[in-house]
């Protein structure tokens, strides 16, 4: 049995914010807390701004199990919040995962499990060239570039998050670049090498139109298992 995600768990945003999660099933419990299933939503005591107020559970479709017609959710499905970002899931029940793509036969054990499920290596995300800061009176405007590198045995997306530090909804994904403001190379989020190099060029134009302070570059690379890390890249726009 896979180690299922229940309302006991431990969830953390990258701004220490607590996650509660709100089950909308009551049919099954492990050690007190409430099994979760795709789709169920949670909260986060989020204090940044822009806050990691809330997330919704994806199930990644690691197993069969389901329950009331919807997948169960499981600690290693990578879940994030609303801004982009990862959230650290830590569950208390100890559990032997022999989980499965598919259901199994009555009465016929679990097959051993593909390399890509059996992998418990978290990848590594690294910003290999920081962006500089950016200066508004500087003409023409330069344009704010950061590269990352990404590492992985059995890898299969990232995300790109941009976050204006301070601005309410000041989140934005640019994992797919914005034509003519924001260019990613490559773009897409598609990861299916062992090492990639993923370059950023924010264009001055683009960057002007930031408000002054601090804004944020979170590169998240997440394996087929569900595991996650993250690179942070930070600079401030000055007048």
């Amino acid at each position: 049995m896979p180690q299922v995600l229940t309302t006991n768990a431990q969830i953390v945003c990258p701004h220490g914010g607590v996650g509660t999660t709100l089950n909308t099933s009551t049919h099954w419990t492990v050690n007190g807390g409430y099994v979760v299933l795709d789709g169920d939503t949670g909260t986060l005591s989020c204090l940044f701004i822009p806050p990691c107020a809330s997330y919704i559970l994806q199930s990644m479709g690691l197993n069969a199990v389901q329950m009331d017609g919807r997948k169960v959710m499981l600690v290693t499905d990578f879940t994030k919040s609303v801004t982009g970002l990862p959230l650290v899931i830590t569950e208390i029940h100890k559990v032997v995962d022999d989980s499965t793509p598919a259901p199994l036969p009555a009465g016929q054990p679990a097959p051993p499990l593909p390399p890509a499920m059996a992998d418990t290596t978290t990848p590594v995300v690294q910003l290999t060239v920081p962006p500089l800061d950016f200066h508004t009176l500087v003409t023409p405007p330069v344009p704010v570039t950061a590269t990352f590198t990404l590492s992985a045995t059995y890898p299969m997306q990232w995300i790109l998050s941009l976050i204006h530090e301070g601005v309410p909804g000041g989140n934005v994904d640019v994992t797919k670049g914005i034509p003519g403001m924001a260019l990613v190379s490559p773009a897409g989020g598609n990861w299916d090498s062992p090492f990639l190099t993923v370059n950023v060029t924010l264009q001055g134009a683009f960057v002007a139109t930031f408000p002054p302070g601090k804004h944020d570059l979170y590169l998240t690379g997440i394996t087929q298992r569900g595991l996650s890390a993250y690179a942070e890249g930070s600079f401030q726009v000055l007048p």
